[in-house]
């Protein structure tokens, strides 16, 4: 069986798929591994490496593709992808493993049961026990977490610690972090470790314990857990009134913060706003707002996804991919996760698609010419995307 990885066709990615460990594992387990050449430089893996681990180097991407039968990228085939059409020399029955995001590219998934290419999303893995290796979305949203305040405290204009100077003392900068989950809590604790005072909102009750054991106050509406999260543990849309009761609490705590980091998501869905403009004018003149959930449209209303703005002495800065700035690191992660999801797909040497296991069936986007995710499909024959 041969492994296809490809370098990266968007302009803002520098991650890689598969890292040198990652062959070396691949190969080790019988399997062939062919790389693009100079794919993994932006992450700082060289052709040379590739090669001491095993992999042949391909310099034609038409014949890397073509040759293939499976394929490995992090940022897959979109539907805004004009320029590259990563799918044109693939053969029919082609395995392709990346991030996929279907209901937001259901032109893409389409297109992908028409040529009749087995896909699998990484971001669709299952957040359960056995899954925990492949969670690719846990992997990122923790490098993004805290690449985010790390940005926040380039972009404050004040110390994040309590500073002692012949000067006087200085205050902690005041961190408020909207959405405990995996990025929201590496925020926190990037944060904490920086010096900062943080305090952390989150609907869901199930994380307080998790966000005071990283020195934070923990902010929430003290509702219960059923009407607030999913059955994996995500939260959920909320109703109209408690949606109402964030905002105000969110607003009473804006008056005091130096730095808002944003981070909650909910699957499927946009990113709540839960930063109006009328409430970004509560925050102190030279505040700053690291919204991570732009590329889902953000948290805050004044967010515009892939830039820094500016807005009546307010930083917002809105970043579309903040793993690739970390690029080295986010691909040792990556490699990990999606090294142990397709040797879950393989017996013997060869695919196995066992459609009664949790993970294999999740994460099936499409098979044999068929749409396999019942979200997306139901979405496309209704119209409805992401």
């Amino acid at each position: 069986m041969k492994i296809a990885v490809p370098k990266e066709t968007s302009p803002s990615e520098r991650r890689i798929a598969l890292v040198p460990q990652g062959c070396k594992t691949l190969v080790n387990k019988g399997l062939t591994v062919s790389i693009e050449s100079k794919a993994g430089e932006n992450a700082g893996f060289s052709d040379e490496n590739y090669t001491q681990a095993g992999a042949s180097i391909e310099t034609s991407r038409r014949a890397l593709f073509s040759s293939a039968d499976c394929v490995l990228m992090v940022s897959g085939p979109s539907d805004d992808d004009s320029e590259h059409d990563l799918l044109a020399n693939l053969k029919e029955g082609c395995v392709w493993i990346s991030f996929i995001f279907p209901m937001s590219n259901p032109k893409t998934v389409k297109r992908l049961a028409e040529k009749r290419i087995t896909a699998f999303a990484m971001d669709l893995v299952p957040r359960i026990s056995r899954a925990q290796s492949m969670d690719a979305l846990s992997s990122m949203s923790a490098v993004a977490g805290y690449k985010a305040a790390l940005i926040a405290a380039n972009s404050v204009q004040k110390f994040l610690p309590m500073m002692m100077t012949a000067a006087g003392t200085l205050p902690p900068a005041h961190v408020f972090v909207i959405g405990a989950g995996v990025a929201g809590l590496q925020a926190i604790a990037t944060c904490k470790r920086l010096g900062a005072t943080v305090e952390a909102f989150d609907v869901r009750p199930a994380v307080k314990e998790q966000v005071e054991s990283l020195g934070a106050r923990f902010v929430g509406l003290g509702l219960t857990a059923d009407e607030l999260e999913d059955a994996s543990g995500y939260a959920k849309e909320v109703s109209a009134d408690t949606y109402a009761k964030e905002l105000e609490l969110i607003a009473s705590k804006l008056p005091r913060c130096d730095i808002v980091i944003t981070t909650a998501l909910i699957p499927g869905k946009p990113a709540p706003v839960l930063l109006t403009k009328e409430m970004v004018k509560l925050m102190p003149k030279g505040s700053v707002i690291v919204d991570i959930a732009a590329p889902n449209g953000g948290n805050c209303e004044l967010s515009t996804p892939g830039e820094v703005t500016q807005h009546d002495g307010i930083t917002i800065v809105a970043p579309l991919n903040l793993p690739s700035e970390m690029a080295t690191h986010s691909s040792i992660m990556y490699s990990k996760n999606i090294t142990e999801f397709l040797l879950h797909l393989v017996r013997d040497g060869q695919f196995y698609f066992d459609m009664e296991d949790e993970i294999t069936r999740s994460t099936m986007v499409t098979f044999e010419g068929k749409i396999m995710h019942e979200p997306t499909r139901l979405a496309m024959e209704r119209g409805i995307t992401l």
